[in-house]
C-alpha cells in the first residue's frame, strides 16, 4: 500500500440509507476506486488548477450496515494506512426509524498539535473526540458531524501557512500572510485535514459543512462599504473567486446527495465529459464563484437534509446577503424563500444550522440592532461612517445586525412552533458557532414548541482572555436594557420575542453532540484535555449537558457519558 498518490482524504461526506460520497484529493489524474462489502465502484478525477478531485459514490449498500472499505487509486491501494494504528475506516449506513444523533461545532484553527500550539490555541476538540472514538469501540457514533462555518482561516494565518506563501509571492505585499489564489487555499485545507487523527475520523464519520467569514475573509458581506472596500484593492478578486472555488470542491460537494448533484450544472461537467481526457472545471469554477459573488441568487450554498422524524436545514448565512441598503438582507429574497419553503411542521424536532447565532444575548442582539440603524444613516451621515467603523472593529454583523431577515425568519419559527406550518413539533432549534462561546438561550414562551439556540463554538481558537470578560460585558447584565434603549433611541423596532439565556456561557473549545433521545433532545459539550500534560494525546472531557424536553414532560435530569 502507498499513500503518496493519495494528497487528502479519504473524506466521508454524504451517507444516507442505501449509498455514500467519499471525496479525494489525489497527487495525478486517476481513478479512484472504492470497495466495500463485495462492492466497488469508481470515479476519475476532475482537475482545478493543476489539483486533482474525485468524489466516488458508492449505492446498492444495505441500510443500518457497518462496512469497512478501501480505497485504489489506478488500482494501488492507498487507504487505509495499516501503519496509522488507528481502526479500519467504514461505511456507515443510516437505519430507518433510528433517532438523529450529530455532532458539530465551528470555528477551527490549522495549527500543529504540540505544545506551542496547543498554549496559543488550546487542545483541537475535534482531535481529542477522534482520539477517544478510535481507543473506545463501545461508544455510540453520530450520523454526521456538521461543520457550522471557519473550517479554515484565510486570513490568519499559521507559520506554517506563511512558510509556504514566503515560498511562492512576496508575502511584503498584498494581501501579505493572507491567502491569495487557489494553490494556497489547497495548502490551507492540506493542514486542516491531514493529522492522522483527524483524518481518519474523517474518513469515517461523515460530514456536512457551510462556510462563515473566515473562510473568505473577517467580516466577509458585512455591509456594502465593506465590499466596496474589498473590491477596490489589487488582490480581492483572486481571494474570493479562489475561495469560492475551492468552497465548492472541498465543502460544498460532498454536502449533495447523489440526486442533488445530478442536478448541478457544475457537476454535469464531471459525470458527461466521457471517456478520454481527465474533465478540468478551472474556467468554470472561476466563472460559477464569480458569479455568486456578483450575483448571490444565481447558486445556492444552503441545503437540507431529512433523517426520520428530524430535519435538518444548513443555512448560508455569508454569500447570500443583499448589502443594497434599500433592501439590505442577511439572506437574500430567493434565499429565503427556499427557507420559507422547508420552514414546516410535520417534523418531531426541526433544527436550523446557521454559522450566526441567531439568538445572541439580547443585550448583543440590541447593540448590533442599533448599529445597523446608524451605519445606514438613522442618525446623520458621521453617524453613519462611525457606525461602519464600530460595526467591522467588533463585528457586529449577525442576525441582529440585519433587522428585515431576523424578524421574517422568527415569524417563520414562529408559526412553525404555534402549528401554522404544520403539526408542531416538539422544537425549533438554531444550531450555530460563530462567536468564540458557548451558551444555550429559549424563546420566553407558554405554548406551543419550544424555540432554542445552541451555540458551539470554538473547535478550537478560543478568545482571549481581556476579550472574554468584554464579551460578557457586551452580551449580559446592563448590557440588555442599555441596549434596548439604544435601539429604541434609532427606532429599531423591539423583537416579535423575548429570549433569555439558560446554560452558559463557556469559553473552552468544545464539540457538541445532539441526541433525539425518547423524552427530548440531549446536548452536550465536549473539550480536549491533556492527561498528565500528555498534548499529543488528549482526553476528552464533559463541560456542559442540557436537555430539552416537551413542554408537558418534566426535564429529567441530564447525566449521559459522552
Amino acid at each position: 500500500m502507498t499513500t503518496s498518490l493519495l494528497v487528502l482524504g479519504p473524506m466521508m461526506r454524504y451517507v444516507d440509507e442505501t449509498s455514500a460520497s467519499i471525496w479525494v484529493e489525489t497527487r495525478d489524474a486517476a481513478r479512484v476506486s472504492v470497495r466495500a462489502g463485495g462492492r466497488a465502484c469508481e470515479a476519475r478525477t476532475f482537475a482545478v488548477h493543476g489539483h486533482h478531485f474525485a468524489l466516488v459514490e458508492m449505492d446498492g449498500l444495505e441500510p443500518g450496515t457497518v462496512t469497512p472499505y478501501t480505497v485504489d487509486v489506478n488500482g494501488t491501494r492507498v487507504w487505509p494506512d495499516a501503519t496509522s494504528g488507528f481502526p479500519p475506516p467504514v461505511i456507515a449506513t443510516l437505519k430507518p426509524g433510528k433517532p438523529l444523533r450529530m455532532a458539530y461545532g465551528s470555528c477551527r484553527t490549522s495549527v500543529p498539535h504540540d505544545k506551542s500550539g496547543n498554549r496559543r490555541h488550546g487542545i483541537d476538540s475535534l482531535r481529542a473526540y477522534a482520539l477517544r472514538m478510535a481507543s473506545d469501540s463501545n461508544l455510540a457514533w453520530p450520523d454526521l458531524v456538521a461543520f457550522l462555518g471557519d473550517q479554515v482561516y484565510a486570513d490568519a494565518t499559521s507559520d506554517q501557512m506563511q512558510e509556504f506563501i514566503r515560498a511562492r509571492r512576496d508575502i511584503d505585499e498584498p494581501p501579505g500572510e493572507e491567502l491569495k489564489g487557489f494553490e494556497e487555499y489547497a495548502h490551507l485545507y492540506n493542514l486542516a485535514w491531514s493529522d492522522p487523527a483527524n483524518r481518519w475520523l474523517l474518513s469515517t464519520l461523515p460530514s456536512a459543512m457551510i462556510f462563515d467569514d473566515h473562510d473568505i475573509r473577517d467580516d466577509w458581506n458585512s455591509s456594502q462599504s465593506w465590499k466596496k472596500d474589498m473590491e477596490a484593492t489589487s488582490w480581492w478578486h483572486e481571494r474570493i473567486v479562489a475561495g469560492l472555488a475551492c468552497y465548492w470542491v472541498y465543502q460544498h460537494l460532498g454536502n449533495l446527495s447523489p440526486q442533488e448533484r445530478a442536478r448541478d450544472a457544475t457537476w454535469q461537467l464531471v459525470v458527461g465529459h466521457g471517456e478520454g481526457s481527465e474533465p478540468d472545471l478551472s474556467a468554470e469554477l472561476d466563472r460559477l464563484a464569480e458569479r455568486a459573488d456578483q450575483d448571490p441568487e444565481s447558486y445556492r450554498w444552503s441545503f437540507c437534509r431529512d433523517f426520520g422524524d428530524t430535519r435538518l436545514i444548513v443555512v448560508d448565512s455569508r454569500a447570500a446577503r443583499n448589502l443594497d441598503p434599500d433592501g439590505r438582507a442577511l439572506i437574500d429574497h430567493a434565499e429565503m424563500a427556499w427557507l420559507d419553503g422547508r420552514m414546516r411542521g410535520g417534523f418531531r424536532h426541526l433544527l436550523v444550522a446557521t454559522s450566526l447565532p441567531f439568538l445572541l444575548p439580547m443585550g448583543l442582539h440590541h447593540v448590533e440592532s442599533w448599529n445597523e440603524a446608524v451605519s445606514e444613516g438613522a442618525w446623520g451621515n458621521l453617524a453613519a461612517r462611525a457606525g461602519e467603523k464600530l460595526r467591522r472593529a467588533v463585528d457586529l454583523e449577525h442576525w441582529g445586525a440585519f433587522q428585515k431577515s431576523f424578524q421574517d425568519v422568527a415569524a417563520m419559527a414562529s408559526e412553525v412552533a404555534d402549528g401554522k406550518r404544520g403539526p408542531a413539533p416538539e422544537t425549533v432549534i438554531f444550531l450555530s458557532g460563530d462567536v468564540h462561546f458557548s451558551y444555550v438561550s429559549e424563546v420566553e414562551r407558554s405554548s406551543g414548541s419550544r424555540i432554542v439556540q445552541a451555540v458551539c463554538s470554538p473547535i478550537r481558537n478560543p478568545l482571549p482572555r481581556l476579550m472574554r470578560f468584554v464579551t460578557a460585558i457586551l452580551s449580559y447584565g446592563l448590557a440588555e436594557p442599555v441596549g434596548a434603549l439604544v435601539a429604541r433611541s434609532a427606532k429599531v423596532p423591539d423583537p416579535p420575542f423575548r429570549w433569555s439565556g439558560i446554560k452558559g456561557p463557556w469559553f473552552d473549545n468544545n464539540l457538541a453532540c445532539l441526541e433525539v433521545a425518547p423524552h427530548g433532545l440531549n446536548l452536550w459539550w465536549q473539550t480536549g484535555v491533556a492527561n498528565r500534560g500528555d498534548t499529543l494525546h488528549p482526553g476528552l472531557e464533559r463541560v456542559a449537558s442540557f436537555t430539552i424536553a416537551p413542554r408537558e414532560v418534566e426535564e429529567p435530569a441530564s447525566g449521559r457519558r459522552a
